[in-house]
């Protein structure tokens, strides 16, 4: 039987931030094992046979750390990246309300902006003496209850497939913007458009393969003989430090830097797992010919039920090698309003494409039918194509465990889960490894993965797994990748 000092579990962004780690500070007793034929994890992409590129979800890359841009731009180079504004937009009442929804009420109807408008300022004259419980009581405490009935809810029960009484609200932190009632009366007044809020105001995106190509590249940094691929991890006995691959074969360990899902290990261990609860995630990609008809529009929310999806990413936008080439030529497969398919020639484009995301969970089961049914007819009803349009290529994948949920239970889960495993010498980290949404983006991913290494080697803080509000409101410059000096802080 092998064994290692240190096995890493999974080539996604915090499995690979924790072999760049271990590969920098110079280590060599250790081994990185990933289930799939290439890294990535949750943020692969995939590249349909037309030659349209679609990633694992709305990804961009704006990051809280200075580790995490050095790594990218060594592995990818400095010039690989196309750079954007943040164009966004909520689609209600039949009309693009600019996003952050609450800063641009001005777009909606006036019976709603008044029903909004008094909400916020209701909101802003009520006074309490105890700390909002739930998301729901967040979002009327600061946001009332014209903004709560006509946006918050109906969009947020879309994303998280739970509703908003069913989860906390301490992971808030800037994933969701506040108001300011003086500001929202100014801007409807002025009908002045607010849009810069947020740390995704500005982002980055790479011009070709990707995000799935962000992390192969970084993956190509490492020493190839310390990476294994089609190697998924059965079994771990967290007693006896062993993990049983697929073919049986067995690998002790030392230390363990899981990224596995928390709930999957907890059960290895026999360990309750009441608490984790997540939503699966459908992503559907949509190749088009002809001209894009969105401008520079990015991503797009969409709160109401005429459509199954709440968000939609005009990916053509982000990079030109998302989607095929002019000359490339292409057969129709559909007319956007007819399912049948189409007979004719293949022809040359320009053309462009749509990513939509759909949630899934125990208390919002999808309706019956065809999922890519559903999602065509959700993009007619919302304008994003019209029933003329040409379509040349479609995209599935389905995620079983797409987003961990926030939820009530969570936090109590997690304060037993993880320092049971960390007494095994199991560091569980990742979107789904250490079950935190906010701090689950790319850059908070491979963080997780270099502090959980500093953490099991130096016994250094892990600031971005306990700290997530601190490391959310600031750059976090005191780690570095391409610093000859290793320091450990």
């Amino acid at each position: 039987m092998e064994k290692f000092d240190v096995v890493v579990l999974g080539a996604g962004p915090t499995g690979l931030g924790a072999a760049t780690r271990l590969n920098q500070l110079g280590k060599n007793d250790w081994l990185l094992l990933e289930g799939k034929d290439k890294a990535g994890g949750l943020a692969c992409s995939e590249i349909t046979p037309e030659g349209f590129i679609f990633d694992m979800g709305g990804h961009v890359i704006f990051s809280h750390y200075d580790y995490f841009d050095e790594l990218i731009d060594a592995a990818c180079g400095e010039k690989s990246w196309e750079s954007h504004q943040r164009v966004s937009y909520v689609r209600i009442k039949e009309r693009w309300v600019e996003y952050p929804f609450q800063n641009n009420l001005y777009n909606l109807p006036i019976d709603d902006q008044i029903e909004c408008i008094s909400g916020v300022i209701d909101a802003a004259k009520a006074r309490y003496d105890d700390k909002p419980t739930t998301f729901d009581e967040w979002i009327l405490r600061v946001l009332g209850k014209g903004i709560a009935d006509t946006f918050m809810r109906p969009y947020n029960f879309k994303v998280w497939a739970y509703p908003t009484t069913d989860m906390q609200c301490e992971w808030l932190g800037e994933r969701v913007a506040t108001v300011d009632a003086k500001k929202v009366i100014s801007n409807v007044l002025k009908k002045q458009p607010d849009v810069g809020w947020g740390p995704n105001a500005t982002f980055r995106f790479p011009q070709q393969e990707g995000t799935g190509g962000i992390w192969i590249n970084v993956a190509k940094l490492l020493p190839q003989d310390k990476i294994r691929y089609n190697s998924y991890v059965s079994n771990i006995d967290v007693e006896n430090r062993i993990l049983t691959l697929e073919n049986d074969k067995k690998i002790q360990y030392n230390k363990l830097l899981s990224t596995a899902p928390l709930d999957k290990v907890l059960e290895m261990a026999n360990q309750p797992t009441e608490g984790l609860h997540y939503s699966s995630t459908h992503i559907i990609g949509i190749g088009f010919r002809g001209q894009n008809p969105h401008d520079t529009k990015c991503w797009l929310y969409f709160p109401e039920d005429n459509c199954p999806f709440y968000r939609a990413t005009v990916f053509s936008h982000y990079a030109e090698s998302n989607v095929p080439t002019k000359d490339k030529k292409l057969k129709t497969i559909r007319l956007a309003g007819n399912p049948q398919e189409l007979n004719g020639e293949p022809e040359e484009g320009p053309y462009w494409s749509l990513m939509m995301e759909i949630s899934e969970s125990v208390k919002k089961p999808l309706p019956p039918g065809s999922i890519m049914e559903h999602t065509i007819r959700g993009l007619i009803n919302t304008s994003m194509c019209k029933e003329s349009d040409e379509i040349v290529s479609t995209y599935y994948c389905g995620l079983k465990q797409g987003y961990p949920t926030p939820h009530l239970e969570r936090d109590d889960a997690l304060n037993a889960g993880l320092p049971y495993l960390r007494k095994r010498n199991i560091w569980s980290r990742g979107r789904f490894g250490s079950w935190k949404y906010e701090v689950a983006n790319q850059d908070h991913s491979l963080m997780l993965g270099v502090e959980a290494v500093d953490n099991m080697l130096y016994g250094a803080p892990e600031s971005t797994l306990h700290h997530p509000n601190m490391v959310n409101t600031r750059k976090n410059a005191e780690l570095h990748y391409t610093k000859e000096k290793i320091d450990i802080k």
